[in-house]
């Protein structure tokens, strides 16, 4: 049937926003996903995290899960320079938390 199942039509696109607005684990910050600033986008979703009371994780991986689950489901409509953008949060997100970096290998 029309908008069931996977897919780029617009039923999958309301879904995804509607659980990025609607998360049980955070309340974002309205346009947190296309702020240019790694660094505010992460300080955004560590306060987010902080502030939560209906997270079921620590704030770092409730903060990380929102992150990636946004990259994932934007897919293909994400500029190069906005996944570019939300790659570094991860960094920043990390970094707030002091977990290990993902940089290369060499850079070690």
């Amino acid at each position: 049937m029309p908008g069931e199942g996977k897919g780029a039509g617009p039923q999958s696109a309301k879904w995804s926003q509607k659980v990025t607005e609607t998360s049980d684990a955070l309340d974002l910050e309205e346009g947190v996903f296309t702020l240019q600033d790694p660094g505010e986008i992460a300080r955004s979703l560590s306060q987010s995290a902080e502030e939560s009371r209906r997270r079921k994780s620590d704030p770092f991986r409730s903060a990380m899960s929102m992150l990636t689950f946004y990259i994932n489901r934007a897919g293909k409509s994400l500029s190069d320079e906005q996944r570019a953008v939300l790659e570094q949060a991860k960094e920043e997100l990390r970094a707030l938390y002091d977990k290990p970096t993902r940089g290369n290998p060499g850079d070690r």
